[in-house]
């Protein structure tokens, strides 16, 4: 009974911690230090997709975000698009919220646009991370519906979270970093460099 006793504290702690948001971000430092319990990183993995082996483009259609408003595949074609999936309480994606924050102002008006994917969060949650990082995106809230994950099917795995695509301008995935980018100098430079290609 005293084992069950502190098993139950001790997920509530757990839990607790998970969901909590403060300045100094203490979950994202734990995760910095590799320490977070039962979290497989998968980071450092970046796959690039020559032109002619993009497959076919990504679609999706009046998809509701953490703003309320709707979103749609065609809203971005003819200008590269950034996918981060992600949620809350997830440490990496807290990690590297600043540097997509930074990038997608660098980006902004530049041909390039960035979009979250919200896999477990409602929008009250979706928006408070946005303050809390900054973050001048939307995000498709996609908790009940699953939608815009079964959009991306076979280029971001359910399992490896976070996940960013980039999008060619035709709306074809380009590049996906599995787990935390680690270099945004690398996303950086793909971004740059489909901005410039010629299809």
């Amino acid at each position: 009974m005293r084992n069950l006793i502190v098993s139950v504290a001790i997920t509530t702690v757990l839990a607790v911690a998970l969901t909590a948001c403060s300045s100094t971000d203490p979950l994202a430092e734990r995760f910095g230090g590799h320490t977070e319990p039962g979290y497989v990183s998968q980071s450092g993995s970046i796959s690039e997709f020559p032109l002619g082996s993009r497959g076919e483009p990504v679609t999706f259609v009046d998809l509701t975000t953490d703003l309320g408003t709707m979103v749609s595949s065609d809203d971005y074609i003819g200008e590269v698009l950034v996918v981060n999936f992600w949620y809350a309480a997830c440490p990496p994606c807290r990690v590297e919220a600043p540097d997509l924050a930074r990038l997608s102002a660098q980006f902004d008006g530049k041909g390039a646009s960035f979009l979250g994917i919200n896999i477990y969060d409602g929008p009250e949650s979706s928006m408070a991370f946005a303050r809390t990082f900054d973050i001048p995106y939307p995000s498709i809230i996609d908790r009940d519906s699953g939608l815009a994950r079964l959009a991306f099917a076979g280029h971001a795995p359910p399992s490896a979270v976070p996940t960013t695509l980039v999008v060619d301008k035709q709306g074809r995935v380009a590049a996906r970093f599995l787990g935390l980018i680690e270099a945004p100098a690398a996303l950086d430079t793909i971004i740059r460099e489909l901005i410039d290609e010629e299809l």
